[in-house]
């Protein structure tokens, strides 16, 4: 017999015993036992209909304790709970069925320089940022209240909020949101995703504050993952040893009791976890000292390995990371689509321009994008990584490139027949284009036409060179650099000619669209650009210097050779014959 009814019929016995149910013999001696015992029968039907109300009162308790909460009593100061209580009631009493809006539940808090991250329990549903406001509670003070900078909700993925940022220790939350408030996590200090990986059984970490050196290995013995929904209390943790080790990236043994729990607990469509307390990741450094860095990040399965597929759904996908590109998105999808690439991953790095609003313009019947939330800040080569998991199972061959930078065939060959070379060739496992750097081209104002047609001027020598590779090629250790991969053993690299295929690289436009450069970089190890480090290298502008002031010359800078190849390809393949206009 289960708990449940047990204690159902508990509560029939009770109800049972109040109604007088029972007792055997005579009438007269039934009358003459009422007679002598009254007062101890009223007695103890005082006390049956006391513990009856008790047993009603807790097994109604945990029967619906799916819904039920208990009131959390903090010690937060109480103005600020007020304060969140009053403005969600009014919300929800005031004005109409127009005006509800939704509760939520912050999960966790993440400090940035310049902001404050709240990432929101899963599939949450955001209003417009102007609907609500950031809460901060400071010790023995009153709370102070902020609008929001951005809100970004997708419908599978994270719900973001990003508040300005907060003086040190002090809590935050929203007036949407009757949770207490929520001390944040500091940004360079964090694990903030893993991925479960099922072709090893391992789990993929990224985490900040290691401290590894770019593009080596480090010493995975020095390491150890740690899994639990308190990663504080020793004992209540499972441990296990770190596989390889690089830069953000650490790969460790899943344990057995972890992949059962996600079996159990991710759903068809592949969502995880709900729990007010998730499992979490780690990782903690041994030996004597040791410590755990604070950590976010909850275990997510990636797409299951089918080892019996032949063919994967696409040839070729692309990768990039961005912020604030939307008004070039368009030009840079339809154009790869012609060209051959079938699928789209866009990692967000706190874009507030409107890209959703982009990619809801366009067909996703024709269009396959992913638009994936990333607010990690110098991330990019952790981001690829994410990314070359998440597109294995489905891309054969995966290109990470830039929002500004442009596959380009000068020759007769197309983007299909350089892959049908090499996709035979397992061996082959990351293909270098060249790419060549375009400057202003003369030009004061953003091109109305797009980039493609409107800069046609270069410099006459490639910078660098960007990458095309084979996911099931790549080193385990996920390392990569300036958008290139290191390789499994026995796998190598080929250089594609510049007369079969090049990438235009739209790296010097308008001031106007230039200037954005200043506002940080995303790559783990490049410096920001108004840094006074690594001045004359090659991810600057030459001769520029770290302020964002703009040079007289700036138009003509960085122009040695004209180049019109793309620019004549686009207008002969996309231009209306009847309007003149390109599609973008």
């Amino acid at each position: 017999m289960s708990a449940k009814e047990r204690r159902l019929s508990r509560l029939g016995s009770c109800k049972n015993a109040a109604a007088g149910g029972g007792g055997g013999g005579s009438p007269a001696a039934r009358g003459h036992r009422a007679a002598a015992t009254a007062p101890q029968r009223s007695l103890f039907a005082a006390l049956f209909a006391f513990l009856c109300a008790g047993v009603v009162v807790l097994g109604g308790v945990h029967v619906i304790g799916a819904s039920f909460r208990p009131v959390l009593r903090t010690a937060w100061p109480s103005a600020t709970l007020n304060a969140i209580s009053s403005d969600a009631g009014a919300q929800q009493a005031g004005g109409g069925a127009d005006t509800v809006l939704p509760s939520v539940q912050i999960r966790h808090a993440v400090a940035l320089p310049d902001r404050v991250l709240l990432i929101l329990r899963d599939r949450s549903v955001l209003p417009a940022p102007e609907q609500f406001e950031c809460l901060y509670s400071p010790a023995n003070s009153s709370e102070l209240r902020r609008p929001p900078f951005l809100a970004a909700s997708l419908p599978d993925g994270l719900s973001l909020v990003h508040c300005p940022a907060e003086p040190s220790g002090v809590a935050v939350s929203l007036t949407l949101s009757l949770s207490p408030p929520v001390v944040p996590l500091q940004w360079d200090r964090l694990v903030y995703t893993a991925l479960v990986d099922s072709r090893d059984n391992s789990t993929v970490v990224l985490a900040k504050g290691m401290n590894l050196r770019p593009g080596r290995l480090g010493v995975a013995s020095r390491y150890e993952c740690v899994f639990g929904r308190e990663l504080s209390k020793p004992k209540h943790v499972l441990t296990s040893p770190v596989i390889s080790a690089a830069q953000e990236i650490f790969r460790c043994v899943t344990p057995v009791r972890i992949r059962r729990y996600l079996r159990m607990t991710t759903d068809v469509n592949g969502n995880g976890d709900s729990d007010d307390k998730p499992i979490l990741v780690s990782i903690r450094t041994k030996g004597r000292g040791s410590s755990t860095l604070p950590s976010i990040a909850q275990p997510e399965p990636l797409p299951r390995y089918n080892r019996h597929r032949r063919q994967k759904a696409h040839s070729m996908c692309v990768c990039t990371m961005l912020r604030n590109q939307a008004r070039f998105l368009r030009e840079w999808i339809i154009y790869h689509s012609h060209i051959g690439v079938q699928r789209w991953f866009i990692y967000d790095n706190n874009s507030d321009d409107g890209i959703e609003q982009v990619l809801n313009t366009m067909d996703p019947a024709r269009y396959n994008v992913t638009h994936y939330l990333w607010p990690w800040m110098k991330s990019q080569e952790a981001g690829f990584a994410h990314c070359a998991l998440r597109a294995r199972e489905s891309c054969e061959w995966v290109g990470f490139i830039d929002i500004d930078e442009f596959l380009h065939f000068p020759g007769n060959q197309t983007l299909q027949d350089v892959l049908r070379n090499y996709s035979n060739r397992p061996r082959i496992g990351e293909l270098r284009t060249a790419c060549h750097s375009f400057g202003p081209s003369g030009r004061t104002k953003i091109p109305k036409k797009g980039v493609t047609t409107g800069y046609t001027c270069r410099l006459a020598a490639p910078e660098r060179h960007k990458s095309i590779v084979r996911p099931d090629a790549l080193n385990p250790s996920l390392i990569n650099v300036v958008h290139h991969f290191h390789l499994k053993e026995g796998v190598r690299y080929v250089d594609i000619g510049q007369g079969v295929m090049l990438i235009n690289h739209y790296k010097y436009q308008v001031w106007e669209v230039f200037k954005d450069k200043f506002s940080g970089r995303v790559a783990t190890y490049v410096a920001d650009w108004q840094d006074e480090e690594n001045v004359g290298s090659r991810d600057r502008a030459p001769g520029l210097g770290t302020k964002p002031v703009e040079p007289e010359d700036w138009p003509t800078r960085f122009c040695e050779v004209y180049d019109t190849g793309l620019k004549d390809f686009v207008h002969k393949v996309f231009t209306d014959p009847d309007t003149g206009n390109l599609p973008w």
